[in-house]
This record gives structure tokens, C-alpha cells and sequence, in this order.
């Protein structure tokens, strides 16, 4: 008898510990019942039990929502002895509770069953255990909230659940396996009659009922009481699903197993101070730990969401990264890289920022042909070698695996569905330091974390201090190898680039001493620019070679000249597809642009935004008129627009004409024999899509070729492309386009 008597009241401390007397006003700091009652697994749980039993600790008074109703039957009672709050004996029996044991996962109906039961008593405890107990367990969470056709049958698992009901041991133990046993027998049915979960579902699809889900969350959440169920129940879940992903492959076995990160991201409270401290840098963790092709499926998911979704789960991660950033203090020695909470906010932001992208404006076509490098000098790369200094991205630009998988480029967005501005963290790149971010991001090691393998959450001017010390190492570099070249071989010691110009005579200088050094040795463009006019004492600090940029691109610029056009309404320069100078002249501004960048210089030149997309890789659409030739663009929307005839109005065919440097009319064909082939309702998206590929792309195509090949000749092997967006790429180059009051730029 007192054993027994012992045991019960053992057990009794354990459901306190674990579930709670049922009172939510409950002061007992050992119940967890109680508002600041920190949650214990049940090993702790049952340690601290026979821990209280021995100090014969005060029990909380029952809740009278502990009790069965009144019309229970006596088989479905279990008599059992009692002991009071200071442990005496009682003749009181102790009824079960009714706690939905039987109940192994959730659906919508289900909930809101027990929901109406507990409305009807006032009492939430029951609905309260029932949500921790699904919401912490992966195996219940995974099942929950199916589709439809994805419920699976439950009779027998209630049956082996009401065989086991008198088992005094290892009660929990059996219903996980139950529930487990269940689940296997009922995957391997529906695998066997439809597939794989992964094929039947497809690439993008999940089993689980999304709006289901969120009418639940927005049901349960309006209640209190609940959302420190929903807290506790992650804050069990996230070290079971971290082991789970890290050493059993789960995702492999069960891709449903993606259907706990899509519940617990419909909860519109993680951005809570409660969540953002206790749960949610564990459950970041967790998501971070996925295989590739579930982040790429969750992304393709979410891209799927309204606005309104994707910015809620963007401003979650976001507030996460910089409430973490603010309650810490980082210095050279505590690196904000080491934070693991960051980093893994860091690497879920990403999820949302592509699922942005894919659910924005793409056009994954129209990109610029790569031209191919010649193989460089096999002497020159054996002294590199020697001295450690191998070319960096020999192997090419370096992509991102999640972008790579989903088969898209931030490039490739030409309108998201959040400004990309937004996903910029501004707290963290105060924090960041930048020279101990770029060694990791140039080294490339698994151990450490570089935030420029997420560059979307920099900002341009933290991005350009990255690529600074880029340029500033490509430098040291090849002084490095010149020095060797001239004690190897005898040759005289040239460590910089060194430009002598006259100012008469600066294009032709510049364009024969750049052009002899792409031809010769290209790498010598990476060197340290160093610039002198004949004639004149001084020395470069930087100012000199800012002159020299500034005085070429007035001479090249110079309409006098016809290499560019000006528009005087954008204030904007573009190519002139009559120029008649050679191509030689448009490299040597690909190579000035280039080495700007490369010297960390400002210059004031000014194109439309399509040439810096032009240089990242992707040719110019008819989108892009709107910025280059916006007279040309709003005659073409309106042609797109016309309700008319419009074959009989316009009197439009696929035949164009232009005029040349000295006013002559040329015509081209859009498509063979245009000047017989109508434009109509019928072809006029066709008729508008060559027109722009013909003035963005192929009525320039010589001279952008030759301008790209110069410009690539400077920066082809720095991270540029790989950080920057064209808009940033704009801004290295010339800085900030601002309008004023007035409607004028500036720069």
C-alpha cells in the first residue's frame, strides 16, 4: 500500500512538472501551470520528481478541469489511493483527466472539437496539453493538418491506444510507438498504391493543408492562453528535429518531414520578444540544417505566398538578426560570425529573399554571351603557384547552391515582390568586421561564416569596403609575382601600373600603353595605378588619376566625337551604333570604367541602367527602353495599349528606320522581308520585343562588345558579380543618382 501510495504521488509531481495543475492563475513555481515555470524534458522532469517526493514538496491543489464528467462510466475510472498536499493518505479517489490521449496529430476539425469542449467548460487545459504534446513532437507535427486525401485512418491506432490504457509503465513510450507503427504502415500503403511522397506530391507541393493551418493559428492565437503552448511545444520540438536532420537524413526517408518547418512559419507570433529569445534562434538552427533540395523546395513554396506572408516571415528573420545583434557585444575578438543565431537567421532570411525572387518579374533569358578567355601563359601560372598566388576564380564566378538549385539569379529579378532594399540589416553591418568577413568569404572555409555568401543583407557601402580589399590584395599580388619576375629572369622591377600621358595627346597615349598591356600581359591591369603627365611634377596619391579618368571620358563623351549619344531630357549617354571609331576606343573605356572601380574612384559619367545589366550579363528588353529611350518606350506601350485597328491605323511593319552620324535614313529589317509583314493586333508584342532587342542589343552590338571585353579585362576576377546588383554596380562607378526639387539629377 505505501508503495503504491509512493508511486502515485510520485506521478503526480511528474504531471505538475510536465502538465500543469490546470490553473492558469497557478503561483507554484514548480508547476507548469505557472507563467515563469521554465519547461523541463521528461527525464528532468522525472528526476525532479523523486526529487520533491523526497522533501515531501506542496502539490497544487487540482484544477476542477482535472476531473472526468460526471456520467463517466466505472470501467473508463481507475481507483487509486491520494495524497493530500502534505502527503497523508486519503480515501478520495482520483479520476483520469480527459487529456485526448488518443489523439497522435491534428486537423482542423479535431481542433476545433476540442476547442468547443473547452469553450463549453471554460477551461483550456485540456486543448492547452494537447497542442504541446503534438506541437513538440516531430512524428505528430509531420502527420498533422494533412490534406484530405492525405488523412490517415486512425481506428487502429485508438485500438492499440485503448489496449494499453491500464499500463502503468512506459505509457508515453507506447503511444510513440503506436503512433509511429501507424504512420509506417500507412505510409507504406499509400506509397505502394501512389508513390513516393515526393513524386505524388511534385516539386513544389506539400501535404499539409496550408490554410487549414493558418485559420487555426488565427483561431487559437486570438486566446492568451495558447500562445505559451505553442512557445513551450518549439521549444521541446527544435532538439529532436537539430538531431534528427544532422544524423538521420530524415528528409530522405520522408520529405513530409518539410511539413514542420511550413507549420510552425504560419505562426504570426514568432516575431514575439518571447520567440525571438527563447525558440526561434533553435528553430533557425534547425531550418539551416535542411538538405539543399529542401530549402529549394521550401523556397519554391514560399514564392507561392502573398506579399503579405513573405514579408511577415522576412521581417521575423529580420528581427531576430537584429535583436541578437543589439544584446551583444562584438569586437575584433567576438566576431559576429561566431554568432550561431545569427548565422542561422542569416541563412533563412536567404530562404525568403529567393522565394522573393522567384515570386517577383523574371526574365531568366535575354543573357549577354560569355566570351571565352585565352588560356593564360603556363610560366606565368607556375610562378604563382610557387609563390601560393594561383588566379582566384580560375574555375569561374563562384555560385550560391541554393541559387544554382533553383535555377535563378537575382539578376534574373527584374521586379521582386519586396524591394531588395529591405533585406538589408543595417545593425549588422554596423557590427560586421568587414576584413575578418572577406578572409573567411576568400578562404572559403566550412567552419566560418562569411555574410558575403549572403550579400543581399549588406549594404553597397559595406559590400564596396569588401571589394576594396579584394582589389588592394589582387594588387599585392602582382607585386608580388613582378618581384619574382625580376629576380628570376632579370627583368626590370615595374610593380605598378604606370600610365605617362601627355595632355594633348591623353587618348592616344592612353588607348597605345593600355592596349600594348591588355595584349602583353592583361594581369598588368590589376596592378596599382600610378598615372604621370609629361611634363609635370608630381606625385600620384590619387588625385592624379582621378584627373586622368575624368579628362578621358570628357574627350570620349564628347558628342563631338560620335562615340555616344546624349540625351539632354534623362541626361544620359548611349552608344551610338553609327560611330565610326574602331573598337580599340570603346575597350579603353571598358578598361577606365574597370579601373575605377579597381582604384576606388568616382567618375562623372552617366548611362541608363540597362548597360550596367548589360555588363552583369543580361542583354537589354524592351522594359528597358523605358530608362534609355523613353520617347521610343511610350510609343511602343502605347501601340501594345491601342484598343483600335491597328494595322489599319498605324500602318506600322516590321521595317525600321534610323539616321546615321550625318542624318541619312537607314532601314532594317526586323524580321526577313519586314517591310511586307503587317504589324497587328495579332504580332505587335512580337513587332516590340525586336524592336527593343534591335536598339538595346544588335544595332550596338560591336561597340558594347568591345566595351564589356574591356571592362571584364579589369574586374573578371573579382567578386563583383557575385555581390553586386546593377544598380549598386552604378553606384561604385558614379555614385548616387538623386532628383532634387527641381527635377534635376545629381550624381
Amino acid at each position: 500500500m505505501k508503495r503504491a501510495a509512493a508511486k502515485h504521488l510520485i506521478e503526480r509531481y511528474f504531471r505538475q512538472l510536465t502538465e500543469g495543475c490546470g490553473n492558469g492563475a497557478c503561483t507554484n513555481e514548480l508547476c507548469a501551470s505557472c507563467l515563469g515555470f521554465q519547461p523541463l524534458d521528461h527525464n528532468t522532469a522525472a528526476i525532479r520528481a523523486l526529487e520533491l517526493y523526497k522533501i515531501n514538496t506542496k502539490l497544487c491543489d487540482l484544477h476542477p478541469s482535472a476531473a472526468f464528467p460526471d456520467n463517466n462510466s466505472a470501467e473508463d475510472t481507475q481507483p487509486a489511493l491520494l495524497g493530500d498536499r502534505h502527503g497523508k493518505m486519503t480515501d478520495n479517489l482520483f479520476p483520469p483527466r480527459e487529456d485526448f490521449r488518443d489523439v497522435h496529430y491534428l486537423t482542423e476539425e479535431k481542433v476545433y472539437e476540442i476547442l468547443s469542449i473547452c469553450e463549453g467548460k471554460k477551461d483550456y487545459s485540456p486543448l492547452i496539453r494537447v497542442i504541446g504534446r503534438i506541437f513538440s513532437s516531430a512524428d505528430g507535427l509531420v502527420r498533422s493538418f494533412r490534406k484530405d486525401k492525405e488523412q490517415h485512418p486512425n481506428t487502429k491506432e485508438q485500438r492499440k491506444t485503448h489496449q494499453a490504457k491500464d499500463e502503468d509503465k512506459d505509457e508515453d513510450d507506447k503511444e510513440r510507438t503506436t503512433a509511429m507503427e501507424q504512420e509506417s504502415e500507412a505510409s507504406a500503403s499509400m506509397e505502394g498504391a501512389t508513390g513516393s511522397t515526393e513524386n505524388r506530391l511534385g516539386p513544389v507541393e506539400v501535404s499539409v493543408d496550408i490554410e487549414a493551418v493558418r485559420r487555426v493559428y488565427d483561431r487559437l492565437l486570438s486566446n492568451e492562453t495558447m500562445e505559451s503552448a505553442f512557445l513551450n511545444a518549439l521549444v521541446y520540438l527544435t532538439p529532436n528535429v537539430e538531431l534528427d536532420l544532422t544524423y538521420l537524413d530524415v528528409y530522405d526517408t520522408n520529405p513530409d518531414y518539410l511539413n514542420i518547418f511550413v507549420i510552425v512559419m504560419e505562426n504570426s507570433s514568432l516575431h514575439s520578444p518571447e520567440y525571438l529569445e527563447m525558440a526561434m534562434p533553435l528553430f533557425c538552427k534547425c531550418m539551416s540544417k535542411l538538405p539543399l533540395p529542401a530549402l529549394a523546395k521550401l523556397t519554391r513554396l514560399w514564392s507561392r505566398y502573398s506579399v503579405e506572408h513573405i514579408r511577415r516571415m522576412m521581417e521575423t528573420f529580420q528581427q531576430l538578426i537584429t535583436y541578437t545583434v543589439i544584446s551583444n557585444d562584438y569586437d575584433s575578438d567576438s566576431l559576429v560570425n561566431d554568432d550561431e543565431g545569427v548565422v542561422a537567421a542569416t541563412k533563412c532570411l536567404k530562404l525568403v529573399f529567393y522565394a522573393n525572387v522567384l515570386g517577383g518579374d523574371l526574365d531568366t533569358g535575354h543573357n549577354e554571351e560569355e566570351e571565352e578567355e585565352p588560356p593564360s601563359e603556363s610560366s606565368e601560372l607556375t610562378l604563382q603557384e610557387l609563390l601560393g598566388e594561383e588566379r582566384r576564380n580560375k574555375k569561374g564566378l563562384r555560385v550560391d547552391p541554393l541559387e544554382k538549385e533553383l535555377g535563378v539569379r537575382t539578376l534574373d529579378c527584374r521586379r521582386p515582390l519586396i524591394p531588395f532594399e529591405e533585406f538589408v540589416n543595417e545593425p549588422l553591418n554596423d557590427v560586421l568586421e568587414m576584413d575578418k568577413d572577406f578572409t573567411f568569404f576568400k578562404v572559403d572555409s566550412e567552419s566560418k561564416f562569411s555574410f558575403q555568401s549572403c550579400p543581399f543583407i549588406l549594404n553597397a557601402c559595406t559590400k564596396s569596403l569588401g571589394l576594396y580589399y579584394d582589389n588592394r590584395i589582387s594588387m599585392y599580388s602582382e607585386r608580388r609575382i613582378t618581384a619574382l619576375y625580376s629576380l628570376v629572369q632579370g627583368q626590370q622591377l615595374n610593380p605598378y601600373l604606370r600610365l605617362k600621358v601627355r595632355r594633348d595627346h591623353i587618348i592616344d597615349d592612353a588607348l597605345v600603353r593600355l592596349e600594348m598591356i591588355s595584349m602583353e600581359n592583361p594581369a598588368d591591369l590589376r596592378k596599382q595605378l600610378f598615372v604621370e603627365f609629361e611634363g609635370e611634377q608630381g606625385v600620384d596619391e590619387g588625385g592624379v588619376s582621378k584627373e586622368f579618368f575624368q579628362l578621358v571620358l570628357e574627350e570620349m563623351f564628347n558628342p563631338d566625337i560620335g562615340m555616344f549619344t546624349y540625351d539632354e531630357s534623362t541626361k544620359l549617354f548611349w552608344f551610338n551604333p553609327s560611330s565610326l571609331e574602331n573598337e580599340a576606343q570603346f575597350t579603353l573605356i571598358g578598361i577606365v570604367l574597370g579601373l575605377a572601380i579597381y582604384n576606388n574612384c568616382i567618375l562623372d559619367v552617366h548611362f541608363p541602367m540597362v548597360v550596367y545589366r548589360k555588363l552583369m550579363g543580361k542583354k537589354g528588353t524592351y522594359l528597358d527602353l523605358a530608362d534609355s529611350h523613353p520617347v521610343q518606350y511610350q510609343s511602343l506601350k502605347e501601340l501594345l495599349d491601342y484598343e483600335g485597328d491597328v494595322e489599319e491605323d498605324m500602318m506600322i511593319t516590321f521595317q525600321i528606320s534610323q539616321t546615321d552620324l550625318f542624318g541619312d535614313p537607314i532601314t532594317y529589317d526586323l524580321k526577313e522581308n519586314g517591310d511586307k509583314i503587317p504589324v497587328n493586333v495579332d504580332n505587335r508584342k512580337e513587332f516590340v520585343s525586336l524592336y527593343g532587342d534591335y536598339i538595346l542589343n544588335k544595332s550596338v552590338e560591336r561597340q558594347f562588345k568591345a566595351f564589356r571585353r574591356g571592362f571584364q579585362m579589369v574586374t573578371n576576377e573579382s567578386p563583383l558579380n557575385c555581390l553586386f546588383r546593377p544598380e549598386e554596380v552604378e553606384l561604385l562607378i558614379c555614385g548616387s543618382r538623386r532628383l532634387l526639387g527641381d527635377g534635376a539629377f545629381v550624381w
